[in-house]
């Protein structure tokens, strides 16, 4: 019984025509009208990764995470249940609406949206991105991943990890609690930032080419206050991306080269550099904010100490795509 992916969000908005341009245009998501007041949007061969609700509230939906066989979900509806959690089992129009072959969903401890499903549906026609781009980092390891900000870890914590068998990959305690965590090889698909706050933070996507996520950096500098955090590298997954804002509210990471890591050896660890090695400035906070102010102590003291990821030919990925071509 295994949760193996994020396959798929769901946000509430009522800036529908605003989210078609910035999911279409900047980020190169496919649009798919789905009539009435709702937009999706394809990344790879699934035929619905993001879906929009034109409905109040600015902020995430749901989260859809996809299980390995159909009989999983009867076991986690089991497992939750047992644990004073109210499941329902999703309804035929509710799988159709999804694009899935079965599913059931359940509240998290801070009232979020979890959906489990199995056999998502696979697109006829090819994937059509809404700008040039080669493509997205998706496949078994799902569309990327979503970030929550959390009141209280210590409640959280145990549901992810302990009911839904999240795996914790690392976590970092200063400035603030920090907890990741992995479904497969990307290094983490879920995380929890603990801000004592509710809501969504962000969701990241994956570029295939670096200089599809660079042309993307440009359009959103053309666009005033689009940017949230600057261009950066993150020290435990490695990737290199910057943060939009989102018509909602909440950011958009978008990301290149994340680290692909070996989940039957992982080992979790706490992390003591900060989230990045340099970059990802929060712009969106005033210059002599405390917390922007912290975060740039942790980038400069990380650098001072000579930390930074290892050689190229070390990331899984790109020494994979090397050693393919040499054959």
């Amino acid at each position: 019984m295994a949760i193996c992916a994020l396959g798929y969000l769901g946000v509430r908005s009522d800036k529908i025509d605003d989210w078609s341009d910035f999911a279409g245009h900047l980020l190169g998501m496919q649009k798919i009208d789905k009539g009435g007041k709702a937009v999706a949007f394809r990344m790879d061969d699934q035929a619905q990764r993001l879906l929009v609700s034109d409905e109040p509230g600015e902020t995430l939906a749901f989260m859809g995470w996809e299980v390995e066989a159909k009989d999983d979900l009867q076991g986690y509806a089991g497992r939750l249940e047992s644990a004073g959690v109210e499941v329902h089992l999703g309804t035929a129009d509710l799988c159709d609406r999804r694009l899935v072959g079965a599913m059931i969903w359940f509240l998290d401890p801070m009232g979020n949206r979890v959906e489990l499903f199995h056999a998502p549906m696979i697109a006829l026609d090819p994937f059509v991105p809404g700008r040039p781009i080669d493509g997205f980092q998706t496949g078994p390891l799902g569309m990327g991943h979503a970030v929550l900000h959390v009141k209280d870890i210590d409640v959280m914590l145990p549901f992810y990890r302990d009911l839904l068998d999240f795996h914790v990959s690392d976590f970092g305690l200063e400035p603030y609690g920090l907890y990741f965590f992995h479904v497969n090889g990307r290094h983490h698909s879920f995380a929890m930032v603990g801000s004592g706050l509710e809501g969504f933070h962000h969701f990241m996507v994956e570029f295939r080419n670096l200089d599809d996520m660079a042309q993307g950096y440009d359009l959103a500098l053309l666009d005033e206050g689009r940017v949230a955090y600057t261009m950066g590298r993150h020290t435990n997954d490695f990737m290199t991306s910057y943060y939009a804002n989102s018509p909602s509210g909440f950011f958009v990471e978008n990301g290149w080269g994340g680290r692909v890591i070996d989940p039957e050896t992982w080992q979790p660890h706490q992390t003591h550099d900060g989230p990045s090695f340099w970059g990802h400035d929060r712009l969106y906070l005033e210059k002599d904010d405390p917390a922007r102010l912290a975060l740039q102590e942790m980038r400069l003291g990380a650098a001072a100490r000579g930390r930074r990821a290892p050689p190229v030919a070390e990331c899984p990925w790109l020494y994979g795509e090397l050693t393919k071509h040499r054959k």
